[in-house]
């Protein structure tokens, strides 16, 4: 692992364990045991780390909107990319539990955030039309209806962590998988009953 790799682990997981405004560049270089000049030949401020850090956890968001209509969709797999994205959340998480605050620190952040809401509304925009497409999801009944899940299905995965930080939930693999179901879920009022025949293949148990 080379120094500059270091340097934004020991970051990442300060920033996560203590928020980002508590950490300052000297304590991560002496979580290093490196000279803060040393430190400073890398990044030259903490808000250089928290740039590159975004776009290290925004580099395989990124990758997987661009695979979209590559791979075979199914309610298996969009529960394996929502739980892979949520749990790469969980590795970034001071950035989601303080997120307004560190969104207004960095232009260059700002700016890739806002696009990939974007990205993230035609991503939505796909799936819906490949369920609709495969008889699985029902035609919305008014024109905003579509609009109005997918914001709520892009605001929850924005706010979960924030969420459980502020009431002090542990985060481990089952509230991982809860938060998973919770947010797939919300397709399940719009599923035709094909579509629900399909869905409740992954949760067996739930439905007995």
């Amino acid at each position: 692992m080379d120094t500059k790799t270091k340097i934004l682990t020991a970051a990442r997981l300060l920033f996560n364990d203590l928020g980002f405004s508590s950490v300052t560049i000297r304590m991560i270089a002496l979580e290093l045991q490196m000279s803060s000049g040393n430190l400073n030949y890398h990044f030259k401020t903490r808000e250089d780390i928290l740039e590159a850090l975004y776009f290290e956890m925004v580099k395989e968001f990124d990758s997987r909107v661009d695979q979209l209509g590559v791979q075979e969709i199914s309610f298996q797999t969009i529960k394996q990319d929502i739980r892979q994205s949520l749990k790469r959340m969980i590795d970034y998480r001071f950035f989601w539990t303080d997120l307004y605050n560190l969104l207004r620190l960095n232009k260059s952040i700002k700016a890739h955030f806002e696009a990939v809401y974007l990205k993230r509304v035609e991503g939505y925009e796909f799936l819906m039309r490949y369920l609709t497409d495969k008889g699985q999801l029902r035609e919305f009944e008014f024109s905003t209806e579509r609009k109005f899940l997918i914001e709520r299905m892009i605001g929850f995965s924005n706010t979960w962590l924030y969420n459980s930080s502020i009431y002090e939930i542990e985060i481990n693999d089952d509230y991982l998988d809860h938060q998973t179901d919770n947010l797939l879920s919300m397709l399940y009022p719009y599923l035709t009953e094909k579509g629900k025949l399909e869905y409740r293949k992954l949760r067996p148990d739930f439905f007995n």
